[in-house]
């Protein structure tokens, strides 16, 4: 099979030839003995890679307003929110959510997704629907599973253990939210035995960090230096990172280096964090997110991630990953034509980057590549400026040479007269 596709608004349409559901040739190919091949036109719509989701909670996934909600809009009270309903999980209430929204998911075109778990339940209910969903979905997307302390460690010691069951279970990598710990001792300590248990497991480390507005909160460097010092490097993602918007500019640029030496992701999540935090300001108030931008300027890899979908921490989402392009295009001030598409590439190379997928991602400094999964999504738009201004689902979504998904374009029916 191959298809023929567009890639950016200036490109000329070209082949791509699919054997074995991997890329097999790139190229005008018409004509050059392929055409006894079964030909899928694309009709010179917009090619992109998949998008990777760097940072998703499928536990908590569609419980808004049940059985309470976050009137406030506060972390406090989501805490509080989905701590009551944690209390009450089965594991066929998380599947029946969580299957759901990774149905989603894969219609919006994403194929590489890291699933937050909150393990506090003694009994792991959470993280055995999600690993049920992992292999039971593993043929349309790759799951990566995060063992979450969201109560953290020192101040909640048995989640320590828990963490090192899941990884036991099937688990790919472990957190931490060092800033919700009860002193800064405690927040670096919790951070030492979290990299310290991915160390042993060879595992990934996947932390919440420094999500709050507090400038002292200087969790990130302590990230950078234990990845160093490990040498899990890469296999660290620091998520959220808004304390880094307050940071004064020359502890900032001294971070971003370490981080950069380190090799460590950052995973920001403009949805979520642009109504969640600013909260505590006076006027002028932050905008609620890290530095995309000059993270980005640093060298350092960014990825952006949708979040929470429909939960106590926050009410909204799609499960469209351009939802998040959207909102951090407004936020960082990136709305310059190649601006934009660089914005396409945190959902996209960025956040295989944080994952570490390596040559499972066939997509690699703005190019495919022959030999890599032949997986791509087809999208009625011109560039990125048209993707992230209307934010369309993909119209076809390719997995590994087979058609995974496809979406009707809405029309809309105007009456005159």
């Amino acid at each position: 099979m191959f298809g023929r596709g567009r890639e950016g608004a200036e490109g000329a349409p070209f082949d791509i030839g699919i054997a074995g559901g991997v890329i097999a040739a790139i190229g005008e190919l018409s004509g050059s003995g392929a055409a006894k091949a079964e030909e899928f036109d694309a009709g010179g719509r917009l090619l992109l890679p998949p998008f990777a989701e760097a940072h998703v909670h499928l536990d908590t996934t569609l419980t808004a307003g049940d059985p309470l909600w976050n009137e406030s809009g506060t972390l406090a009270e989501g805490i509080r929110v989905w701590t009551s309903r944690k209390a009450v999980l089965t594991k066929e209430d998380v599947v029946a959510r969580a299957e759901r929204t990774i149905r989603l998911y894969i219609g919006y075109g994403v194929q590489y997704l890291r699933a937050m778990v909150d393990i506090g339940d003694p009994k792991l209910v959470a993280l055995e629907a999600v690993l049920e969903l992992k292999e039971r979905y593993r043929e349309l997307l790759e799951i990566q599973v995060i063992a979450f302390p969201q109560d953290g460690i020192e101040s909640c010691p048995a989640n320590e253990g828990r963490m090192a069951e899941a990884l036991r279970l099937g688990a790919d990598g472990v957190s931490a939210v060092p800033h919700l710990e009860r002193t800064r001792e405690e927040g670096v300590s919790s951070l030492r035995r979290a990299f310290a248990m991915a160390e042993r497991a060879g595992a990934f480390v996947h932390v919440f960090c420094d999500e709050t507005d507090d400038e002292s909160s200087r969790f990130l460097e302590v990230c950078a230096s234990l990845a160093m010092a490990t040498g899990l490097g890469p296999r660290v993602a620091a998520a959220h990172v808004n304390a880094a918007a307050y940071y004064n500019e020359a502890y900032f640029h001294k971070v971003a280096g370490l981080v950069r030496q380190a090799g460590l992701s950052i995973v920001a999540c403009p949805l979520i964090n642009s109504v969640m935090q600013g909260r505590f300001d006076a006027y002028p108030k932050g905008r609620g997110i890290t530095r995309i931008r000059e993270f980005s300027e640093a060298g350092v890899n960014v990825a952006l991630a949708h979040d929470d979908m429909r939960t106590p921490f926050y009410p909204l989402g799609t499960g469209n990953p351009l939802d998040a392009a959207h909102m951090a295009a407004h936020l960082a001030h990136m709305c310059g034509r190649s601006e934009l598409a660089e914005l396409v590439g945190m959902v996209t190379e960025g956040g295989a980057e944080a994952m570490r997928l390596g040559d499972r991602y066939g997509y690699r400094e703005g190019a495919f590549r022959i030999g890599a999964p032949a997986s791509f999504l087809l999208f009625d738009a011109e560039d990125a400026r048209d993707l992230i201004g209307r934010r369309p689902a993909p119209r076809y979504v390719f997995r590994e040479g087979r058609l995974a998904a496809e979406t009707a374009p809405p029309v809309a029916r105007v009456w005159e007269g």
